[in-house]
């Protein structure tokens, strides 16, 4: 399934900004719950009810995204088109409410990705599959890599446009035409972050965060000090999810466009386990990947994202579960 970009719709800043913007997002029925948290806190999760049996597919949203993102709303679709079941859950503050506890969330935290997906898999009617976006999908590969064969009861997942290299695409985040998507981020972040020091009083430092205008910057006055992280530098290096794809064992796909502007292609790591397929079209910008005549369509990827998931799930299933498998 090569990803070819329409003519109609050249660059990777067009094929960025379209996609999220101008085409339709298809209607999805979600069902709410709200989970509490050993401290706490809460995680509100949107559940799409399939067929008893079927797969559950658990789908990791991007920075600052949530189950209306363009890219969740069309593997929902495409998960309800099947009869299979779905979840998005919310990182904190996420959801449209404020989360309670001191935190927000970050691109390593792959012990609260650990948390949602075993709670997942205890409930999950058939086999469990993982997606993830953007900084969704850098910290299901970074719980991947950590939990090794951990992870195993994760038929196979699916990373689309993580920044596997925080630094690196921070650095490509803060500079030129780019400021425009650090700017869309800051936008949403710094309000959150000045209601949670309403909560919090000296949590950290209110005229740092209102200097701030790149996210290495915003990073070194919350992100990284609010999550154990000495620094942006530490942080960045620390969860970025390059370390650890020599480490994966559950059959994953990676999937970059080179022309991504949040990492360009000459940074995507070219060495992973056996289990990974490292998966990098010329084309599709960040989370774009529309496909068809203008003024065209959002499927291509979740059918990428399912196509992966068929193939994989044969392989890793249990023969007597092969059958279900398949027949989904």
């Amino acid at each position: 399934m090569q990803y070819r970009a329409p003519a109609w719709l050249p660059g990777g800043h067009l094929q960025t900004i379209y996609p999220a913007t101008c085409v339709a997002r298809p209607p999805v029925a979600y069902r709410r719950e709200r989970w509490s948290s050993s401290d706490g806190d809460f995680v509100d999760v949107d559940f799409v009810d399939g067929d008893p049996g079927k797969p559950l597919v658990v789908l990791f949203h991007g920075l600052e995204g949530s189950s209306d993102s363009h890219y969740a709303r069309a593997l929902m679709a495409a998960l309800q088109a099947r009869g299979w079941s779905g979840a998005v859950p919310h990182f904190r503050g996420c959801s449209g409410e404020p989360n309670l506890a001191p935190r927000f969330y970050h691109s390593g935290d792959a012990a609260e990705v650990d948390w949602i997906v075993r709670r997942l898999h205890a409930r999950a009617p058939g086999p469990l599959f993982a997606a993830g976006v953007s900084l969704g999908g850098n910290v299901l590969l970074r719980w991947l890599g950590e939990s090794g064969h951990g992870a195993g009861f994760v038929q196979a997942a699916c990373a689309v446009s993580a920044p596997l290299d925080l630094a690196r695409g921070g650095a490509a985040l803060g500079a030129g035409f780019n400021l425009l998507y650090t700017r869309m981020f800051l936008q949403t972040l710094k309000p959150k972050c000045l209601a949670k020091l309403e909560r919090y009083p000296g949590l950290f430092d209110r005229d740092a965060l209102l200097r701030a205008r790149d996210l290495y910057a915003f990073d070194n006055v919350v992100t990284a000090p609010l999550h154990g992280y000495r620094d942006t530098d530490d942080y960045w290096h620390r969860a970025s999810a390059r370390h650890v794809l020599g480490a994966i064992t559950v059959p994953t796909l990676v999937l970059n466009a080179r022309n991504d502007p949040f990492l360009p292609g000459e940074h995507l790591p070219l060495a992973a386990a056996r289990a990974v397929t490292l998966e990098y079209p010329d084309e599709g910008g960040h989370v774009g990947f529309s496909v068809g005549p203008f003024p065209g369509r959002n499927d291509w990827l979740p059918r990428r994202i399912l196509h992966f998931f068929d193939g994989a799930c044969p392989a890793t299933r249990a023969p007597g579960a092969q059958v279900a498998c398949e027949a989904s």
